[in-house]
């Protein structure tokens, strides 16, 4: 598996941020990845007045390397909310993921959050 993490600084930056990003996620990004081919899983991460970012976990590192090329190409909203370029753009490999046992919540929709866990396998 083929991982990516894009994470930009929030330094100085207010709440209010930090509520635009977190309806970002809600009402466009995470629509955009649920059921993309090729991608086993994301994750967006906020530390306010730290850091915003997303980890993408590829099946494949061509699929990998097509995201970060169009990423690179085109940007994202986000850099616009945020106000300027990634601090950090990093690609590693996956080794391993672990379900544990309370599942991996999931948005019932882009209004409500992540409440309740999918089943185990």
């Amino acid at each position: 598996m083929y991982g990516l993490t894009i994470r930009w600084s929030l330094h100085g930056q207010t709440t209010e941020l930090a509520e635009r990003l977190r309806d970002y996620v809600r009402n466009r990004s995470h629509g955009r990845f649920t059921g993309l081919p090729d991608l086993h899983q994301t994750i967006w991460t906020l530390r306010e007045g730290g850091s915003f970012g997303a980890t993408y976990v590829w099946a494949t590192e061509a699929a990998r390397a097509a995201f970060l090329a169009e990423f690179r190409r085109s940007g994202t909203p986000v850099t616009e909310i945020i106000g300027h370029r990634p601090d950090a753009v990093e690609e590693f490999e996956v080794v391993a993921i672990a379900e544990g046992g309370s599942g991996i919540p999931v948005a019932r929709d882009a209004s409500e959050p992540a409440s309740e866990p999918t089943a185990a396998p």
